[in-house]
């Protein structure tokens, strides 16, 4: 299975415990002077290799090396414990990122490594809000969004998060995560719960309620795991509408020519960062890539490949057309305020929180749906 760029890979692990799913073990190959990066392949990594990897090479000579892993921390747990560490950076979502930290297994950064502005402006003033961690840097926003077949309605298109939930009027099989988020919080977004609100209903015991009764609602649900998946069954037509990664929609659309349209209303964001592991064999390189990779120049050109939303407002500025198809990405960043008007933000620090309790809730209704 080729991995995507947003999607985590199957794992071995039951599907509700992706997030605990292993890092990729294969062997480093690479020489003693080449970064050693895990990313996410597929597009992504295409769009990373064409913006970062290989500019970098070219700069600094040093060549970089990519492997493909699952989103998981097990393997990274194992390689700090044991002292040998083979990665010098990793692509990581924010929550896995403060999660990882939290356990000692990620150097700290500081944002005074980071290149300012081309005016000149400090990084600390350039990027967004919650862009720094402890011992991560934001570089893009991705988002998970709901995408439809254009000739599944014929004279009417979904429009709201709730047409998600609309059989009648939008009639036909979805895809949807295996995991309960996102869509927890879509489930209350259908009732119009008020974003602001979402978290602290989810908190209570009838909010989950309310969240899976919508959901059970659906009378045929494919599960993913992968994030190929849902642009692939839209295109195949086994579903008519998919939850999925924005970037990856983008990719079935424009380069694949798929017959599926992204709807942004309650498209939920996340944070993807850089983050070097403890004990990581290139540490001072690795943080002389992570101030490249993170200057205004290379996160712009980052999203003329890849629809995900630069972390700092001098590189959204510089955001043009896709270099092969010559498509605005303005116009397909989440963060771009006509797709960003109804857009939420994933709230980690809940989900760090009642991921055990929501784990276990999620899994045995899934448990109890496909038993009847």
């Amino acid at each position: 299975m080729e991995q995507d760029e947003r999607g985590l890979a199957r794992s071995r692990e039951p599907a509700h415990l992706l997030w605990l799913a292993l890092f990729a073990t294969a062997p480093v190959t690479a020489g003693d002077d080449a970064l050693v990066v895990l990313s996410w392949g597929g597009a992504y990594e295409r769009a990373q290799q064409a913006a970062l990897f290989a500019p970098y090479t070219a700069a600094t000579g040093r060549p970089v090396t990519v492997q493909q892993y699952d989103g998981g921390l097990e393997g990274l747990r194992r390689a700090v414990a044991s002292g040998e560490v083979p990665w010098d950076l990793i692509d990581m979502t924010r929550s896995q990122a403060m999660a990882a930290c939290d356990e000692g297994l990620l150097e700290p950064v500081s944002p005074a490594l980071l290149a300012p502005a081309p005016d000149g402006t400090p990084a600390e003033a350039d990027f967004l809000p919650g862009s720094f961690g402890r011992c991560a840097i934001t570089h893009s926003i991705f988002a998970t969004v709901v995408a439809y077949r254009t000739d599944a309605f014929p004279g009417r298109r979904p429009t709201r998060i709730g047409d998600l939930f609309d059989q009648r009027r939008f009639p036909g099989p979805r895809a949807l995560q295996d995991t309960p988020a996102v869509n927890l919080e879509w489930a209350l977004l259908s009732y119009r719960v008020p974003r602001e609100e979402l978290y602290r209903l989810l908190s209570t015991r009838r909010g989950l309620d309310l969240a899976l009764e919508r959901l059970e609602s659906l009378d045929e649900i494919h599960w993913w795991q992968a994030g190929d998946t849902p642009p692939r069954l839209l295109a195949e037509g086994e579903v008519v509408m998919a939850s999925g990664y924005n970037g990856r929609f983008f990719d079935a659309m424009v380069n694949r020519g798929a017959p599926i349209e992204i709807l942004w209303d309650g498209q939920v964001q996340e944070h993807e960062t850089w983050a070097i592991p403890r004990g990581g064999p290139h540490p001072e390189a690795a943080r002389e890539f992570l101030r490249f990779a993170t200057d205004t120049e290379r996160l712009a050109d980052l999203a003329r490949h890849i629809p995900y939303g630069p972390a700092r407002r001098s590189a959204t500025v510089q955001v043009t057309t896709h270099p092969e198809s010559g498509v605005d990405m303005r116009l397909h960043i989440p963060t771009h305020p006509l797709n960003a008007e109804r857009a939420m933000t994933k709230d980690e620090t809940w989900y760090a929180r009642t991921r055990s309790r929501i784990q276990a809730l999620f899994r045995d209704w899934r448990a109890l749906r496909e038993s009847q």
